[in-house]
């Protein structure tokens, strides 16, 4: 069914564009709807849910063919990582949301004796929610299914650099919400700055961190909310305790899953040197297992998204290359398909460009270690990750790189999918995110937490002005003892 090829890619920017009244249309009406909407049910929210559900079902061509287009992705890949993770959310959020709905108890301290304390959670309000072009489809729905379970309304602006998953995007959300509740706002960076630049309650981005610092720093112009996923060098870490042949296999899958272009992708290596060869062999075997003797001929590897992109990649490489580091497995590229084939760049150093930037593509580079130590120095020099992975059978190997570093997140023995277990929060730490998604953290992250404390019974009278000599001894004994 499946040609050997992906299928030509276009990313021509045919996405609806909007001006400036128009946004402000969209902002009014939903700054009214956001008062109605904070008075739903769990069933009235679940509704909703359940039409973007049906939607994604039943429309699973339109989604394989938009993501063949934008990416030539093989639909396996966009089934994996675009619609099931979605799907897996929103059935989460049935299961729950009733319970996180719900006012919850807390303890109340002896000296507020006669009161009882709860917490009242209320939607923030009015939320815009901009996604990335990389998992164009999940990484907008998914934020907008928390969004809805906490009864927001949404403003999303998918991007632009996938015209055809906005497209798809863009009739879904047509086609089970009414704009006073959720609508669709499409362009580039100008309209991205035009709606941050409006007083949302709430900010949710995904993308790199240099556009996150700007999404930040507009937002706190009306001390909106922000959530920031965004990325950085996730390291992969290699020790000579690790199954070799099975620890390149899945780091392979991992790396070029999507070409690369995943915010949580092992983003360089850090291999024991004793078993560094031994590896790198195990790695270029993965590579031929996984995409055959010639991944451009491969129908299951993805394409790099652009041209601008794809150059930013080639100059990474091409540098790295002048600057000393070797060719250790792939590196032929073809800029008409915008193809870059699995690559490993040994004799790495940490000084190099490639070293200095998230590469988000399918180039990986490779450094040796000969202590822990040491692995964690390279770590450490750098900004937190998003993600880490341990490939190791040690667990005093595993405890120690989890305890001297700072992650977001962090595998043993696997990759990326922590993504897929809704129990788990997804997010940053400082440059490589702020706030946390997915599961109750996700509905959380859309809330606010009211405080609320009732009198029943009893006051705080005999406290009250006048105060005396009688009144400072009782203040003196009731906040010592109590």
């Amino acid at each position: 069914m499946e040609s050997s090829k992906p299928a030509t890619m276009s990313n021509d920017l045919t996405t609806v564009t909007v001006d400036d009244k128009v946004i402000d249309r969209l902002f009014l009406a939903q700054q009214n709807t956001a008062t109605l909407l904070a008075k739903t049910t769990a069933r009235q929210r679940l509704a909703k849910l359940k039409k973007i559900e049906h939607y994604l079902l039943n429309h699973e061509a339109e989604l394989i063919a938009a993501l063949r287009k934008d990416f030539g992705k093989h639909p396996v890949e966009t089934l994996v990582s675009e619609s099931a993770v979605v799907l897996t959310q929103i059935r989460h959020v049935r299961k729950h949301l009733a319970d996180w709905m719900r006012p919850k108890r807390v303890k109340t301290p002896l000296s507020l004796t006669g009161t009882r304390s709860y917490l009242h959670y209320e939607p923030v309000g009015q939320v815009l929610i901009i996604a990335p072009w990389n998992y164009p489809v999940n990484l907008a729905l998914y934020p907008l299914v928390y969004a809805i379970a906490a009864g927001c309304t949404v403003i999303l602006k998918p991007s632009e650099f996938t015209p055809a998953a906005a497209g798809f995007i863009r009739n879904l959300v047509e086609s089970v919400f009414d704009e006073k509740e959720v609508a669709i706002v499409e362009g580039d960076g100008d309209v991205a700055a035009k709606l941050t630049s409006k007083p949302f309650n709430h900010i949710f981005f995904t993308g790199s961190p240099q556009v996150g610092k700007l999404v930040m720093k507009a937002a706190s112009q009306n001390l909106a909310g922000v959530t920031l996923e965004l990325g950085g060098k996730s390291p992969a870490i290699i020790d000579a305790t690790a199954n070799l042949k099975v620890a390149a296999e899945r780091t392979v899958w991992a790396k070029y899953f999507n070409c690369g272009q995943t915010c949580i992708a092992p983003d360089y290596l850090l291999v024991e040197e004793k078993v560094a060869d031994d590896f790198k062999v195990a790695y270029l075997n993965a590579i031929k297992k996984l995409y055959g003797s010639d991944p451009k001929k491969s129908g299951d590897l993805a394409r790099v998204v652009n041209e601008k992109h794809f150059n930013r990649i080639k100059d990474l490489l091409d540098k790295a290359i002048e600057d000393g580091a070797t060719v250790a497995a792939g590196g032929q590229t073809d800029s008409k398909e915008n193809y870059i084939a699995p690559t490993l760049v040994d004799r790495v150093t940490e000084d190099m460009d490639i070293m200095q930037e998230e590469i988000f593509g399918p180039v990986m580079p490779l450094l040796t270690f000969k202590t822990r130590q040491e692995a964690v120095a390279v770590i450490n020099r750098r900004p937190k990750p998003l993600s880490m992975y341990i490939n190791s059978k040690s667990r005093e190997a595993q405890h120690y790189f989890i305890n001297n570093t700072r992650a977001g997140s962090t595998l043993i023995n696997e990759y990326l999918l922590s993504f897929s277990n809704p129990n788990l929060p997804m997010g940053g730490s400082n440059h490589s995110g702020l706030g946390k998604s997915l599961g109750h953290e996700g509905f959380l992250e859309f809330t606010n937490a009211r405080s609320v404390l009732k009198r029943n019974f009893l006051d705080l009278s005999m406290l009250y002005p006048p105060y005396d000599m009688q009144k400072t001894k009782l203040a003196k004994f009731l906040y010592k003892y109590l």
